[in-house]
């Protein structure tokens, strides 16, 4: 058995994401008009217009990508996404906050932000240029934020089994080759919502 993944490593690796996909959660600009109550959705639906394709697409391989440490931690990036657009909504600035949140929502875990403001003074390793890319612009910027992300979350690749997931028959759907991609679209645009549901009630608590 594996050894527990410390907090210090679940810290260092959600700092990073944070970092790379808060400007992008920012850049998705959600419209003023859409109401209080709908904003989670409407981060939910958004987020899986862009991105849910993404992370649907290693199904192609059907029962093969559940060997590979490309689904979860693809499917995790945009979860990370989905849940630091909601702390948007709610107005939370402190870094400390949203790896908070991101801990309880992607792992499961129980991460306080007074725990986790001590871990985060820079560690030796690669800046957030060097993980996520100096062009984050654009679609193909958003991708390679994405992809980047994803390639972090790797670290914490065992805890990631914890994560919002999809209807039990879109996920058997998604064991199958080639077509699996389209229950592993529908399981992902699932695993969004509940983890932008699961974000709104830990907020609004």
């Amino acid at each position: 058995m594996a050894a527990p993944i410390s907090d210090a490593v679940v810290v260092d690796v959600l700092r990073r994401v944070d970092r790379g996909l808060t400007p992008l959660a920012e850049r998705l600009g959600r419209p003023p008009r859409v109401h209080l109550a709908r904003r989670a959705a409407w981060w939910a639906e958004r987020v899986s217009r862009v991105a849910a394709g993404v992370s649907a697409a290693p199904r192609f391989a059907g029962k093969l990508a559940d060997l590979l440490p490309l689904q979860n931690t693809v499917g995790s990036a945009v979860q990370a996404l989905v849940v630091l657009g909601v702390a948007g909504e709610h107005d939370v600035v402190d870094p400390a906050a949203r790896i908070s949140l991101l801990a309880r929502v992607l792992l499961d875990r129980d991460l306080p932000a007074d725990r986790v403001a001590p871990l985060l003074t820079r560690t030796r390793g690669s800046y957030v240029d060097e993980a996520l890319g100096t062009d984050r612009s654009g679609l193909d910027g958003a991708a390679r934020s994405l992809w980047r992300a994803a390639r972090l979350l790797s670290r914490i690749d065992d805890a990631l089994d914890a994560r919002p997931k999809g209807k039990l028959r879109h996920r058997a759907l998604a064991q199958l080759p080639v077509v699996g991609v389209v229950g592993g679209y529908a399981a992902e645009r699932e695993g969004l919502r509940r983890a932008a549901q699961e974000a709104e009630q830990l907020l609004g608590s």
